[in-house]
């Protein structure tokens, strides 16, 4: 089954013309299914990439999905056409008495800033509050991960001496999860943040399972089962040249950063860059809906009851 999209969202025509099986709202609704809910609160300020980027993978699945897009309600972003937000996002505010099998918390290019400083914390924080009751389970992502893990468990944001950019490899530490079906004993997954969390502060946390690991760039893959959430500090989502469009805007600003680690042939900016991690990209997150499926109430009014 495919993932169901307005047909005038740009994420329609890109995941349609790359064979991802689209459906729209119209027809979608002459079928006799559930659809699962699933949220996306993008907080990324190019709004079109990051839906497109998520829609693409969420809808690879069996199973229909009924993609909505939420934003912050007082933030307004200067990057994204006024007219796409107004077509196609719902405010929080306006979704919070609504029920989601799913939710996903995007990162936010604001990692320098202490949480509680986010001028839209607040709400934040009431979003977070509002997953362990109208949420089934929520995915939250780089800086929106390490926000929850943050508010759920105090595990602090430290500022690294360097950027971590690049594609770094990762050790699977827990074959038998679930949401590791299907992956290799190591995988490739793009990084790009100067922020880390630490692994002893997520032990001493407790409550908490690392499941994917960097020597080098630390946990990346975090479960919480207590408030049924995934916490993801790297970017499986990103596009084939995502790392190397952040490249050429540092270089084209006059902004110091070294070549991201591991992504072009022999470290050469000058040759186009190869995916390593679109496979285990997929098995994630298809495995995550998977997981949605096989525990979501059949009635979502049931959700946090």
């Amino acid at each position: 089954m495919p993932i169901r999209l307005p047909a005038d969202l740009p994420a329609y025509r890109v995941l349609t013309d790359e064979g991802v099986m689209v459906m729209s709202e119209e027809l979608a609704a002459h079928q006799d299914i559930r659809p699962l809910r699933i949220g996306l609160l993008n907080l990324m300020p190019k709004k079109i990439q990051t839906e497109t980027q998520f829609a693409r993978l969420i809808g690879a699945t069996p199973l229909q999905i009924d993609l909505h897009l939420i934003r912050m309600s007082a933030h307004r972003t200067r990057n994204t056409a006024a007219a796409h937000m107004e077509a196609f996002y719902r405010p929080f505010q306006e979704v919070k008495r609504e029920k989601f099998d799913g939710l996903i918390i995007t990162g936010a290019p604001i990692e320098h800033l202490p949480f509680e400083e986010v001028t839209y914390w607040d709400e934040l924080c009431e979003v977070m509050a509002w997953t362990q009751t109208n949420v089934h389970h929520t995915f939250g992502v780089c800086w929106g991960g390490m926000a929850m893990i943050h508010r759920f468990h105090g595990v602090a944001k430290h500022m690294l001496p360097a950027k971590l950019f690049g594609c770094y490899r990762h050790a699977n530490l827990a074959p038998a999860s679930p949401y590791l079906r299907g992956f290799s004993d190591d995988c490739v997954i793009p990084v790009s943040r100067w922020t880390e969390m630490r692994q002893d502060e997520i032990d001493a946390a407790g409550g908490l399972r690392t499941l994917i690991h960097s020597d080098v760039a630390g946990p990346a893959l975090v479960d919480d089962p207590g408030h049924r959430a995934l916490y993801i500090f790297n970017h499986f989502e990103y596009d084939d040249d995502t790392l190397k469009q952040e490249y050429d805007r540092d270089i084209a600003a006059g902004t110091p950063i070294h070549v991201p680690l591991n992504y072009y042939p022999q470290d050469d900016p000058s040759q186009r860059p190869l995916n390593r991690w679109r496979s285990h990209a997929h098995l994630l997150y298809g495995n995550w809906i998977n997981q949605i499926y096989q525990t979501t109430p059949y009635d979502i009014d049931q959700i946090g009851l």
